[in-house]
């Protein structure tokens, strides 16, 4: 396998398919030395099941161990810190990777509760959680998926896992887009196994699962987020840190480059929609520098009052992020709101709690004529 190549395999078998697919990109010839320290980074953004359309498939890591382990690898560690507002150890719980760690006797470190050291990437000193540096190879399963902020993630946007907390919210107060592709240097992904079988392709936190039934390899992260790009009916410069990353040079950003191959009988492909839900709704926020978990909850909420008739009611944008932080308003979520006239408190709030408390100010707008 080639670093232009991109394998897809298709089915429902999600271990046995992921097993074949590492078999057919010789990860094992990729790795070397099989005592090399190996680390697996997959995408427990919250703690819901795979098929929400939010979390990489245990099953998917559980072919990517067996493969591993068949072959001799024996210094295998999971890691991964779910976003800010989330406890790790509860989406490792819910996502049944606690259950891996304990089935396959692999370490799952938390990196919510990992040291951190800054990192010169680029130009850009980035801190990165200590685990990172205690393996020889690492192994990116993102989710394809769609996200509130930057449109689209998969294999850079995933490496925000292996970053403290606090880095994570600075990541939202100077910018997504820059730091994510300066992250790419700060840390090398070694090889990527694509969880595409059901990813949500308009929220991050999924809700809307797209059953596409399939698995990718690929070696380049650029390459791979700009295919996705390109699949997904975006323009690169929709992506912003998919072009700053190929500047950089992280990877090759040319989604016509890569070489798709596909491994066994290609199905029906999926109709994407070119219009996405979260541009329609974007209309209805000013948002300044929020977190990914704030900003996640709150587009799924206003999708649900979308679809009751409801939002066309709201009367004022409605304000969220850091960037809002000791300002007054009219109507805000979050804590950075807190000196709105009508503000909901929580850092975050839940998408259910958003729901109520939109719902109840809509239905006050309503009876105030």
């Amino acid at each position: 396998m080639t670093d232009k190549e991109i394998l897809m395999i298709h089915g429902t078998s999600y271990k046995k398919m992921t097993k074949e697919i590492l078999s057919a990109s010789d990860l094992i010839g990729r790795i070397g030395d099989t005592n090399r320290a190996i680390g697996i980074k997959p995408n427990l953004v919250s703690p819901s099941d795979a098929s929400y359309g939010a979390t990489t498939h245990p099953e998917v890591a559980a072919g990517i161990i067996e493969y591993l382990q068949e072959h001799g690898c024996r210094h295998i560690v999971m890691m991964e810190g779910s976003w800010v507002g989330d406890k790790t150890e509860d989406s490792a719980e819910v996502c049944g990777f606690i259950r891996l760690s304990k089935a396959y006797n692999v370490p799952f470190i938390d990196t919510q509760k990992e040291k951190a050291h800054a990192h010169e990437c680029g130009g850009m000193e980035l801190e990165i959680c200590d685990c990172v540096q205690s393996v020889d190879f690492l192994i990116n399963v993102p989710v394809l998926k769609g996200h509130c902020q930057t449109r689209i993630t998969c294999a850079l946007k995933n490496m925000k896992g292996l970053i403290p907390n606090r880095e994570k919210r600075r990541f939202h107060s100077i910018g997504l887009h820059k730091p994510i592709a300066h992250l790419g240097l700060g840390i090398h992904q070694d090889f990527i196994v694509v969880d595409n079988i059901c990813g949500d392709l308009d929220f991050e936190d999924g809700g809307n699962p797209v059953p596409m039934n399939r698995v990718w390899t690929a070696a380049d992260p650029v390459l791979c987020d700009a295919y996705v790009c390109h699949m997904l009916n975006y323009e690169k410069k929709d992506v912003p840190y998919i072009g700053i990353a190929e500047e950089l040079g992280v990877g090759c950003g040319d989604w016509r480059q890569a070489v798709v191959c596909n491994c066994n009988e290609k199905t029906e492909e999926l109709h994407i929609p070119r219009n996405r839900k979260i541009i329609a709704l974007e209309d209805a926020v000013d948002e300044v520098d929020s977190c990914s978990a704030c900003y996640g909850y709150l587009i799924p909420a206003l999708d649900r009052l979308k679809q009751e008739g409801v939002l066309d009611k709201l009367d004022t944008k409605i304000a969220i992020g850091q960037g809002y932080r000791g300002k007054t308003g009219t109507l805000g979520i979050g804590h950075c709101t807190k000196k709105f006239d009508c503000h909901l408190e929580g850092c975050p709030p839940t998408e259910e709690q958003i729901y109520a408390f939109l719902k109840e100010y809509l239905e006050k707008s309503k009876n105030a004529f």
